[in-house]
């Protein structure tokens, strides 16, 4: 006696998928075989935009050879030779020596009045910046709406516009001609304030300070030892802007300052500039030329420095949603 065997739908559809999957050789593969890739597209190259680009980068790094390969020339080189090409004479040490030996050493003395309002103004403008920054993104309190209307009104004021202003109080205050005439208003940054506090409401999370709170931490442990690290990003690039702006404030200094010894770099070498001009003309461009490249060495050195801490996310996976 023979028994019949049933073949339900569900069985058809496995064996047609095995035989699907064995190959001709009789040995089965697996349903889950892995395809071959093809190989990822090529990125489409912008022609326009990498033109562009390309005149970007000339038109940054044509000044800067300018300066580097005029800096070599002698005073007589800088008007018989072309302007991107090299002089007859290499003398490029001799204008060094000569730049910091000129009246007595005059240009090391305003490198130091510059040094001096870059470190406490700059440095004063940063901290205070991340001071109320920090406080505005993170604490609620009646009228942050109208301090920030205010602070945003300030960025829009350009700074030349409060030059006179601020001259005028500044002689009343009998300010005027010291060191506290260009450090002062060097320590209001709005763009600064604005820029660590719309960074600080991301960067920094609340949970993690509420978190902080409930440990027994004070607001001012909690600051230096939590949230400063994570305003690392925000707090270098408020004070790279801040350093930048008071080593090239010019009109300030210019119309704060009357006398040689106070002048910052970007003063005295365009009162420098100007002795090529009038009666009894002194010429000497290249001390100049050699003075303005020295100038921009220490924000060279100050970006390369500060730019290992330019780094975003240091908050990722502090906190556990």
């Amino acid at each position: 006696m023979t028994s019949a065997t049933t073949t339900t739908p569900t069985d058809a559809g496995i064996r047609q998928k095995d035989a699907r999957t064995r190959p001709a050789g009789g040995i089965r593969r697996p349903a889950t075989a892995v395809r071959r890739r093809r190989p990822a597209a090529r990125p489409r190259r912008n022609i326009l935009l990498t033109i562009v680009m390309a005149l970007f980068v000339v038109y940054s790094f044509v000044p800067l050879a300018w300066l580097l390969i005029n800096a070599t020339k002698t005073q007589g080189d800088l008007f018989t030779t072309f302007g991107l090409g090299f002089g007859h004479h290499f003398a490029l040490f001799q204008n060094i020596v000569e730049t910091f030996t000129y009246k007595d050493g005059i240009f090391l003395h305003w490198f130091g009045n510059t040094l001096l309002y870059v470190v406490v103004g700059a440095g004063g403008a940063t901290l205070l910046a991340t001071l109320a920054g920090y406080g505005l993104a993170k604490f609620a309190f009646r009228g942050r709406r109208a301090v920030f209307a205010i602070v945003l009104g300030a960025i829009a004021v350009p700074g030349t516009a409060l030059a006179v202003p601020t001259f005028l109080l500044f002689s009343q205050l009998g300010l005027t001609n010291t060191p506290w005439a260009i450090i002062l208003p060097s320590l209001i940054s709005p763009f600064g304030l604005y820029l660590i506090w719309t960074f600080a409401i991301d960067a920094v999370p609340t949970e993690v300070l509420e978190a902080a709170r409930m440990d027994g931490a004070s607001e001012l442990r909690t600051f230096f030892t939590i949230s400063l690290k994570l305003l690392a990003p925000g707090i270098v690039t408020v004070l790279l802007f801040a350093i930048v702006a008071t080593w090239n404030n010019y009109f300030l200094p210019l119309i704060m300052l009357s006398d040689p010894t106070w002048y910052p770099l970007t003063v005295g070498l365009s009162q420098w500039s100007a002795q090529a001009t009038g009666v009894g003309a002194q010429p000497i461009f290249n001390l100049v030329i050699t003075g303005s490249l020295l100038t921009i060495v220490p924000i060279v050195v100050a970006f390369l420095f500060l730019q290992r801490y330019w780094q975003s996310g240091l908050a990722a996976g502090s906190v556990k949603s």
